[in-house]
C-alpha cells in the first residue's frame, strides 16, 4: 500500500526495488492500493503515473473521491480496473487490493487542515470540511502507528489519540511559521497553508513533547525548511527534541 500519490511517484518507484514489477505477468506491480489523506495536488497527482491498466484500489474519504470524480483526467484510471473505496471516519477499515486483504487495518480521523489550494475560491471556508484533511491509525497484527502528513494544529482530541504511540509520522512542512516570507520565497505563512510549524510555543515539537511517543518522525518537508540541509543547526534542534527526519529509502521495523 502507498499512502498518497505524490507528483514524483514515478521517481519513488524507480528508486525503490521493492516496488518494481516482477517478470510476469505483463504490466504488473506490487502496488495493490493507494490511500489518500487529502485532495491536494501533492496527494493525488501521482495517481496518473499508475494509469497503465494495472489493477489496484484507491482508498479515500467520500469527500476526496468526489473531488477525483469531478475531474475527468482521473478517468484515465479505468474504473473497471481501478476500484475506488470510501473510508468512513472513525471506523476501522480493512484495506483490500485486487488480490484481497493487505493485512492492514486503517482508522481515519479528521485533523485541522485546509481545503486544497485549487478549491480555495470555491469553498466557504479555508479550513475545509471534516474529510478534507485526515490522519491515519494503521494497524498490522498487534502493531499500530500513526501517519499525519498535514495538520494545522494539535487539538486535545489528537493529543489523546497519539499519547503513548509507538511511532508517529507528522507534518514537518515548515520549521518556523514565517520562513517562506523571511526567505523571500512566498507570501504565505505555514498556518495560512494549513500546516503548523515545528518550532514555537504552538509548534509541533512543543505540542507533542509530553505524550510518551516512542518514535517521532517528520515528513512532508517543504523545500524552504532549513532542516533539509545536512549541517544546519536546525537539525540539532530536532535531535535534542527527540525528533527524526524522514529520508528517501528509510525502512522502519516495529
Amino acid at each position: 500500500m502507498i499512502i498518497n500519490a505524490a507528483p514524483d511517484l514515478r521517481q519513488q518507484l524507480i528508486e525503490n526495488p521493492v516496488l518494481w514489477p516482477s517478470e510476469e505477468p505483463l504490466r504488473n506491480s506490487p502496488v495493490q492500493a493507494v490511500l489518500l489523506t487529502g485532495g491536494e495536488v501533492d496527494n493525488v497527482a501521482g495517481l496518473l503515473t499508475l494509469r497503465e491498466r494495472h489493477p489496484f484500489a484507491i482508498w479515500a474519504t467520500a469527500r476526496v473521491l468526489t473531488t477525483l470524480d469531478a475531474n475527468p483526467i482521473f478517468d484515465a484510471l479505468d474504473r473497471g480496473i481501478v476500484e475506488r473505496h470510501a473510508i468512513t471516519l472513525g471506523a476501522p477499515t480493512e484495506i483490500l487490493g485486487p488480490e484481497g486483504s493487505l493485512g492492514l487495518r486503517v482508522t481515519a480521523f479528521t485533523v485541522p487542515g485546509k481545503v486544497p489550494l485549487y478549491l480555495e475560491t470555491k469553498s466557504a471556508t479555508l479550513a475545509g470540511e471534516t474529510e478534507d484533511t485526515i490522519g491515519l491509525e494503521i494497524a498490522s497484527g498487534d502493531t499500530t502507528f500513526h501517519y499525519i502528513p498535514g495538520c494545522a494544529r494539535v487539538t486535545p482530541e489528537l493529543r489523546r489519540r497519539l499519547e503513548g504511540s509507538a511511532l508517529v509520522f507528522f507534518d514537518g512542512t515548515v520549521f518556523t511559521d514565517d520562513e517562506m516570507i523571511v526567505a523571500g520565497l512566498g507570501a504565505k505563512t505555514g498556518h495560512r497553508m494549513g500546516h503548523m510549524s515545528m518550532t514555537g510555543t504552538d509548534g509541533s515539537i512543543a505540542a507533542l513533547n509530553d505524550l510518551g511517543i516512542a518514535r517521532k518522525i517528520y515528513i512532508h518537508i517543504n523545500n524552504s525548511n532549513p532542516v533539509l540541509l545536512p549541517n544546519a543547526p536546525e537539525r540539532d534542534v530536532l535531535a535534542r527534541s527527540g525528533w527524526e527526519l524522514a529520508e528517501d529509502g528509510m525502512e522502519i521495523a516495529l
